[in-house]
């Protein structure tokens, strides 16, 4: 069955031409193979700044970040793809996530507080992170604490779910044949919309 995916590219360099950009393309090339309606967001893109006070997370959001709303609004699937950095996801993704992620774009209804419907509820993700450092290495021996900080403390408490990670590591390292692998995966991935 066709999905709506919405692809959210997280390296925060906007030139374009890294492995990131490469694993988005290609998930979104074998979405698109099977007849999946998808659409790409480059936060770096969008220049949004992060947010500082109670008052300005609370406020309506600037037009660029309801458009943005709008789009995950309408999606059924997620591919998030970014680089490790400092342990968990680029600045520049965080902002992006803190500007969009309003209570009012959440919740249903914003009377009833956080235990209210979530918009996002029924929504699948697929997080996909590239790291210098071997991926094994992250999971087990730091954790993963900054990738389920957001696949947890962020995505589920979205109601989105369920949400897969996907870990690449020792990605500069790579030779031709493993990114070829990786780019391979993610094309079946997004075949699958999973």
């Amino acid at each position: 069955m066709a999905r709506r995916i919405v692809i959210i590219q997280g390296h925060p360099d906007p030139a374009g031409g890294r492995l990131c950009h490469a694993l988005a393309e290609a998930y979104a090339a074998g979405a698109r193979a099977a007849s999946h309606t998808v659409e790409t967001l480059t936060p770096a893109t969008l220049h949004l700044p992060p947010l500082t006070t109670k008052a300005a997370f609370e406020a309506p959001p600037p037009p660029e970040v309801s458009a943005v709303q709008e789009t995950l609004a309408g999606a059924q699937h997620l591919a998030l793809v970014f680089p490790l950095s400092l342990s968990g996801m680029p600045a520049v993704l965080k902002a992006f996530l803190e500007q969009v992620f309003r209570p009012r774009f959440l919740l249903l209804d914003p009377t009833t507080g956080w235990r209210g419907a979530r918009r996002l509820k029924g929504v699948s993700a697929r997080v996909v992170v590239t790291m210098g450092m071997p991926a094994i290495a992250y999971r087990w021996w730091f954790g993963a604490h900054g990738v389920r900080a957001l696949t947890s403390g962020l995505l589920g408490f979205a109601g989105i779910g369920p949400v897969r990670t996907t870990y690449l590591g020792m990605a500069k390292a790579a030779t031709e044949a493993r990114r070829a692998a990786w780019l391979e995966a993610m094309h079946r991935l997004g075949s699958r919309a999973r």
